[in-house]
């Protein structure tokens, strides 16, 4: 019931919308009106609660649409109204009355219509409860090329969701954000970035983008102690990363071969470092 009437007041408002069926303001707020009202005696029926649109463009972003076409049709439909639709988008992303797929496709159309302008309203998503928006926060950021939010960067490293997480390693990837190398390296003792349980856990993916980005961000700080983990059996399972990056630090290029002889070249480094 809840579908077909949301549907019904999708096409009433789109209807009345159209040119060639232009109705006067009046009257389409009138079509709402029974909708509404309809939708209200259906409520007191199922206990439901329903929330009424007060456009068109707000009714299409109520409905629970699946798909790459509807995504797509979203997008359109919010394009065709440019900067008119900027006060619908922010009321999507706000509420969490709408589908947490177009409260997403909200925020980046926000910064494909306001661009550089939308960025300070945007980077407060970065605090929001729900972690899609978190990510979609930091997404839209990165696409607008906001390099100064750096607080927000380093505190999304240790946010409670893996993939925002990731996202703000990438972020920080792809600005090259020197300055919050530390940050990255202190996610190698973040439990958060490990699975399996105590006394049995793992390193996830996650701890090797950060070893290789402490490589490509050249956080001579990281040296030595990775100096160390490449000498302990412990860390095999991120040897690899872990000569990426200290060829990077060091800029050394260990040689071609075997593991065996590139631990061996990382040891004679560490003796050299090695103050008696």
């Amino acid at each position: 019931m809840k579908l077909i009437l949301c549907s019904l007041l999708i096409s009433g408002v789109a209807l009345a919308s159209k040119k060639e069926n232009w109705v006067p303001k009046y009257q389409q707020k009138t079509i709402i009106k029974k909708i509404s009202k309809t939708l209200q005696t259906s409520n007191i029926k199922s206990g439901m609660k329903i929330k009424m649109p007060s456009t068109a463009l707000e009714a299409l972003y109520m409905k629970k649409g699946k798909g790459a076409a509807f995504a797509k049709k979203l997008k359109t439909e919010t394009l065709k109204l440019k900067q008119k639709a900027v006060p619908t988008l922010t009321k999507v992303m706000k509420s969490a009355d709408f589908p947490d797929g177009n409260r997403w496709i909200a925020t980046y159309m926000l910064g494909r219509i306001m661009g550089k302008k939308s960025a300070p309203f945007i980077s407060k998503f970065s605090k929001h409860p729900n972690w899609m928006m978190r990510l979609a926060s930091l997404k839209v950021l990165l696409h607008l090329d906001q390099k100064q939010y750096k607080g927000i960067y380093a505190r999304l490293l240790e946010d409670k969701s893996l993939i925002v997480r990731h996202q703000a390693l990438q972020n920080i990837k792809e600005f090259q954000l020197k300055g919050l190398a530390p940050y990255v390296w202190k996610m190698l003792y973040n439990k958060q970035n490990y699975v399996g349980m105590k006394g049995k856990r793992k390193r996830s993916n996650i701890i090797r983008d950060a070893i290789k980005l402490v490589g490509d961000l050249k956080f001579s700080e990281a040296k030595k102690p990775m100096l160390k983990m490449m000498k302990n059996k412990k860390y095999r399972d991120v040897y690899t990363e872990l000569d990426y990056a200290l060829s990077k630090v060091s800029q050394k290029s260990s040689p071609n071969g075997s593991m065996t002889e590139k631990k061996h070249f990382w040891n004679r480094e560490l003796l050299k470092s090695t103050t008696i």
